[in-house]
């Protein structure tokens, strides 16, 4: 059985959460992070959860006891490297926080493009470079997930500065995993499409907006929380142990169009 299997992942991960556009912040607690943090606490696994936002932290001890909670802003690299310094060993990581900041090209403005990057590309840098430092320094194997997006591989209109965000998190994937592969810590990528949040939901609620999407997506639907978290435990686990580099896709076949 499935939960069997993800017991054996015996490892402590640190997962970075969902980190948000204010607008949406307080439907965060919702997504691919606490999907993720739920399966695996569920398959025994002590998991150390961040996010900024301490009321989702708070609700998801209830709902998980034993998770360990670090609220910080990955967006703040002097805050993130003190609230990581006690952390650990962590041998699995996932970095899941980022912000989508949608504008037309012609009004991107310098906050949307410094926010994004810094929480989009910039905390990915940062808390892999704490986790596999860790990892090096024991001299012990580990995994790390990036979620990227469909949109590092196809343009979306309004999306430039996100777009290019999850275009670099591809490439930062693929050095990430050659520089590492050596220590034998594997590095992949996961690009979903859109995923059923709150926040999706609100988001993709116009249908005419919604079917524009859906039309592009051979298996014609958009994807639910848990189609991610299935590619993310793969992918921590050692039935991957072949599989570092890799982006992929859980987009019904958007990318094959």
């Amino acid at each position: 059985p499935a939960h069997l299997f993800w017991n054996n992942l015996g490892r402590e991960p640190v997962l970075s959460g969902a980190l948000l556009s204010e607008a949406a912040k307080q439907l965060s607690g919702s997504g691919i992070g606490r999907g993720t943090v739920k399966a695996l606490h569920a398959a025994g696994v002590q998991v150390v959860a961040l996010s900024r936002t301490r009321a989702d932290l708070d609700s998801l001890v209830l709902e998980c006891p034993g998770v360990e909670p670090v609220c910080v802003d990955l967006g703040d690299w002097d805050a993130t490297e003190r609230a990581l310094g006690s952390v650990g060993p962590v041998d699995l990581l996932v970095n899941n926080a980022a912000v989508a900041l949608l504008q037309p090209f012609l009004e991107v403005t310098k906050e949307a493009c410094d926010t994004s990057f810094d929480v989009n590309l910039r905390a990915v840098i940062q808390v892999s470079q704490i986790v596999a430092r860790g990892l090096i320094a024991r001299g012990a194997p580990g995994a790390i997930v990036n979620i990227s997006s469909q949109a590092s591989q196809r343009a979306i209109t309004n999306h430039s500065v996100y777009c290019s965000t999850k275009g670099a998190v591809d490439m930062l994937t693929r050095v990430m995993a050659l520089e590492l592969g050596p220590h034998k810590i594997r590095v992949n990528a996961v690009n979903p499409t859109v995923v059923m949040t709150p926040m999706a939901q609100a988001n993709w609620s116009d249908p005419q907006k919604a079917k524009a999407m859906l039309d592009r997506i051979p298996l014609g639907r958009f994807a639910e929380v848990e189609n991610v978290v299935d590619v993310i435990l793969f992918l921590l686990s050692d039935r991957s142990s072949m599989t570092t580099g890799s982006t992929v896709p859980v987009d019904g076949g958007f990318l094959a169009t």
